[in-house]
């Protein structure tokens, strides 16, 4: 066995029960024996050299290629026993840090996000077979956090509570406020608002499929007058909004347009407007995305640390007033892909093939990996113009959650005015 390979592990490894084969049929075993038993087995002798030299991005790629088999424990159980043991250090060995340091000299040509970039990046994920979400995805197809608001609720009811909690920070004092929803997905959050808070709305995406769906639901709905939505960049937008929201979208802009991004949504809202960004963000110091991820799964994608996207929001003008973070919302949200999308592997696999569900398989579990031991967290950042747009304490948000739940959970009808502001 690869002696690299195993001088990292017999450093990292001492909780746990990890038993790795090599393609010569020699096992070696690291850790307590406590946990989930892991057992994998490197079908190439190349392939300890390729993950012990480069782990972020060859573990997947090896996994995905069916070059490592697991006769014990699944993939997520590996990395769940290497990052309990080995935390954010994971890759902390000097080549591993030389391999990161150089990707981030390249972090802005790969992240180059320009209008036609920023498409083709968009449609490499989102332009897969909608079948294909809907294996693991909740009914209105929610491809972000969802909000846990207690112990043991189901996706469903969880994605639900994310729209509401996002639909209270906006406040929607009127029917009729004109909203723009950047990145707007299939859909699921615009109609929400439109149908709920009587909001008027348009959504952008770079994605034709979410563009076909979305207009396709709002028309089913007969919500048709009240979310449209279309194919454009967010940079080319023009007209003024009361409210504008996105969600999942900012990992997408890229390191270098955050201050074009922001200075767009300032110009876009209106003096005494709102907004709402969620985002996936790192509790840590600003640091590369994830090799395997940004190859394979969202090309151009970056996760940003709150020290980046603040001094953005300043330069723009932007008021900071409410700041939330979510922390293991996120895990829980993979999770639960996670095992709908292996109930579903079959399903999957006469899409595409044995090896877009394996390289789907790592992207989920190495996500929630990511949640639960890498720090990554979901921010949710409200914005305003002035000082005095938005109440002075958070029960605006709690009276408005109130009522919408009432509302949508079917309870009574909708009101003229859901979402308002505390008197």
């Amino acid at each position: 066995m690869n002696r690299l390979l195993t001088f990292y592990l017999d450093h990292i490894v001492k909780k746990g029960a990890l038993t790795l084969t090599s393609a010569t049929g020699e096992s070696r075993t690291w850790g307590d024996g406590s946990g989930t038993p892991v057992h994998a087995r490197f079908n190439h002798k190349a392939v300890e050299r390729k993950v012990v030299m480069n782990p972020a991005l060859h573990l997947g790629e090896c996994y995905m290629n069916g070059e490592i088999e697991f006769l014990k424990g699944s993939i997520f159980d590996l990395l769940k026993v290497v990052f309990e043991n080995a935390g954010n250090n994971a890759t902390a060995e000097p080549w591993m840090r030389a391999i990161e340091r150089m990707r981030l000299l390249f972090r802005r040509v790969i992240q180059n996000n320009t209008p036609r970039r920023a498409r083709k990046n968009v449609q490499h994920h989102y332009d897969l077979s909608g079948v294909m979400y809907s294996l693991f995805l909740d009914e209105d197809r929610q491809y972000s956090c969802a909000y846990f608001e207690k112990p043991g609720a189901s996706l469903e009811e969880a994605q639900l509570a994310k729209k509401r909690h996002i639909a209270a920070k906006l406040l929607f004092e009127q029917p009729g406020l004109k909203t723009l929803d950047i990145g707007c997905g299939w859909g699921g959050l615009a109609l929400y608002l439109a149908r709920f808070c009587g909001a008027d709305v348009t959504g952008v995406t770079l994605s034709d499929e979410q563009f076909r769906v979305a207009n396709r639901r709002a028309a089913e709905a007969g919500l048709g007058e009240h979310a449209r939505f279309k194919i454009e960049d967010y940079r080319a937008i023009t007209s003024p909004f009361d409210r504008i929201v996105s969600v999942g979208m900012f990992e997408h802009v890229g390191r270098d347009f955050y201050d074009e991004y922001f200075g767009q949504v300032a110009r876009l809202l209106k003096e005494d407007g709102v907004a709402v960004v969620h985002s996936i963000g790192q509790f840590d110091p600003p640091s590369n995305t994830n090799a395997f991820i940004a190859k394979y799964i969202f090309p151009g994608g970056y996760i940003p640390a709150l020290s980046e996207v603040l001094p953005a929001i300043e330069r723009a003008g932007l008021m900071v007033t409410d700041l939330e973070i979510l922390r293991l919302h996120y895990a829980e949200t993979l999770l639960e892909w996670r095992k709908r999308f292996l109930a579903h592997w079959d399903e999957a696999k006469a899409i595409y093939d044995e090896r877009f569900c394996r390289m789907w398989e790592f992207y989920l579990a190495a996500s929630e990996s990511a949640f639960r031991w890498q720090g990554l967290m979901v921010f949710q950042v409200q914005l305003a113009k002035r000082v005095d747009t938005v109440p002075l304490t958070r029960g605006y948000m709690m009276k408005a959650e109130d009522d919408l739940r009432a509302v949508d959970s079917g309870v009574r009808e909708p009101e003229i005015r859901i979402c308002h502001a505390a008197e």
